[in-house]
């Protein structure tokens, strides 16, 4: 039986656990937090953290194959492992190039992959030479994710909103819609692609609020979509699972904005509405056996619920109210504390009619809730 260890212990790495239970497979993870979602759901739990070479290496040293949940990982010792003969998914090439976002950009333009015009900007002063480039936006170079490291910069007036680190300043582009395609590639690089959905974000946490499959583009640029998709997945050279997310702008032009080496937010509908999931997915790839079916199942439209409110224990409110909803599935992530924007599970709701799925998010999203309990 092969040992595969997953580096973080989040609602991902809990996902990708539930899913292993179809498979002959002994599981590890490390995570600093040993309350963390995913501890429950692993034969063997080591605490430790995942961007510190030492423990990395030493977790990783005794498995066969190896994957992550985040990218901030410690690359060094994931190379040192992979030259040991340890299975690294994703190859830790790809991890070093997506984790910076101005050697993903440069690789976008490098391979003729269609993205936003940008600029490099070692520092926030540096700002101040590219005026005549705003509206733009500015993304920290590491260390960025779910919208944290992102700032617009509309005019010369946000400048001090810049970052004062190795960053991309990227050209605004006039969006239309947000699109994801999820990628599988194994390690014969055989390839499948999973329909292309839409995502609509939250403007204040800058996080997404909910994601419709398919999405309701025209066959041309679902095509155009995955056609991008898999350029971007096959330049890599590395088996493993991958989420592109796109802009389609005013004119119908799409362009990459960047790409996540592992199970992704986008994909979280996948559990339900597709024959083979991303979770399942990635087990397939780790596992070294066929790809599995990307076959739609039914339209389905995913939203995230997120902790509102104060900090603290985690209350779900409204669950029950509407848990006999024909073809809803509700997920929660195991998270002890809810913090204002914190991902804290998902809901998915299947049915034949996307347009009439789209109308029942107001109304799911009024009903449920999750916030911090503060003990007295």
């Amino acid at each position: 039986m092969l040992k595969v260890g997953i580096l973080g212990g989040g609602q991902l790495g809990r996902m990708l656990l539930q899913a292993a239970t179809d498979y002959p497979v002994e599981t590890a993870v490390l995570e600093n937090d040993p309350d963390c979602p995913a501890a429950p759901y692993c034969h063997h739990f080591t605490k430790g953290d995942i961007r510190n070479f030492n423990d990395v290496y030493s977790f990783g040293r005794t498995l066969d194959r190896l994957t992550i949940e985040i990218e901030d990982v410690n690359i060094e010792a994931l190379e040192k492992l992979a030259q040991e003969g340890v299975v690294v998914i994703p190859d830790p090439s790809v991890l070093r190039l997506i984790k910076n976002k101005v050697l993903q950009k440069n690789y976008y333009q490098e391979h003729r992959i269609p993205t936003a015009a940008f600029l490099i900007t070692q520092s926030r002063a540096e700002l101040k030479d590219h005026i005549s480039f705003l509206p733009a936006v500015h993304k920290i170079g590491e260390g960025g994710y779910d919208g944290k490291g992102v700032q617009i910069i509309s005019d010369a007036s946000a400048i001090e909103k810049g970052f004062d680190a190795p960053s991309v300043l990227e050209k605004k582009v006039q969006i239309t819609k947000e699109l994801a395609v999820m990628v599988a590639i194994d390690q014969k690089g055989e390839t499948v692609v999973y329909p292309t959905v839409e995502m609509c974000f939250d403007p204040l946490l800058n996080l997404l609020d909910y994601q419709l499959c398919p999405a309701q583009i025209d066959e041309a640029t679902t095509l155009r979509a995955s056609t991008i998709a898999l350029q971007v997945v096959k330049g890599f050279q590395s088996p493993g699972l991958f989420a592109v997310e796109m802009f389609l702008d005013q004119n119908n032009e799409l362009f990459v904005n960047e790409t996540a080496p592992r199970v992704h937010n986008s994909g979280h509908h996948s559990i339900e509405a597709i024959a083979s999931s991303q979770f399942d997915m990635l087990w397939r790839i780790l596992l070294s056996l066929p790809l599995g079916s990307t076959r739609l199942i039914s339209p389905s439209i995913m939203i995230n619920l997120v902790g509102n409110g104060a900090t603290g224990q985690t209350c779900y409110q409204g669950i029950t109210d509407v848990a006999s909803t024909p073809g809803l599935f509700i997920h929660q992530y195991g998270k002890k504390i809810s913090k204002p924007g914190r991902k804290m599970g998902h809901m998915t709701l299947l049915g034949p009619d996307p347009n009439e799925l789209i109308k029942q998010v107001p109304f799911l999203k009024s009903q449920v809730s999750v916030c911090g309990k503060i003990e007295s």
